[in-house]
């Protein structure tokens, strides 16, 4: 089973940035693809970003596109998401997790970090 200690989230103002680290435990990460989810009151959790295993290609939802950044570190088990150019409605708690949908039930999810971006 793997655990998931997202961190890094806080309240930054509108145009700001944000570097959130999540880092996993109880097994290795290294061989799947991951993600960035994040989630609001009363929505579904979004998938914002991916990467594949060996951190060559990376994928981010048009929303985000050209704002966020994803990267891994997979020595240390670690999956990160560069955040700049933040906007009001990047609002959310971030999660990280496999960036198949199916594992990541399986998988379990962490406490999220929260963001808040707001003037």
């Amino acid at each position: 089973q793997v655990q998931f200690v997202e961190s890094g989230g806080g309240l930054v103002q509108p145009g700001g940035s944000l570097r959130l680290s999540c880092a996993a435990s109880g097994s290795s990460v290294s061989t799947y693809v991951m993600g960035w989810y994040r989630q609001t009151p009363g929505k579904q959790r979004e998938l914002v970003a991916t990467i594949t295993s060996s951190g060559i290609t990376t994928y981010v939802v048009f929303s985000v596109k050209g704002r966020f950044t994803i990267s891994r570190d997979n020595a240390k088990n670690t999956v990160d998401l560069q955040m700049n150019s933040l906007k009001p409605e990047d609002t959310a708690v971030y999660y990280c997790n496999s960036g198949s949908i199916s594992r990541a039930t399986i998988w379990g999810w962490g406490q999220g970090t929260r963001v808040t971006v707001s003037s």
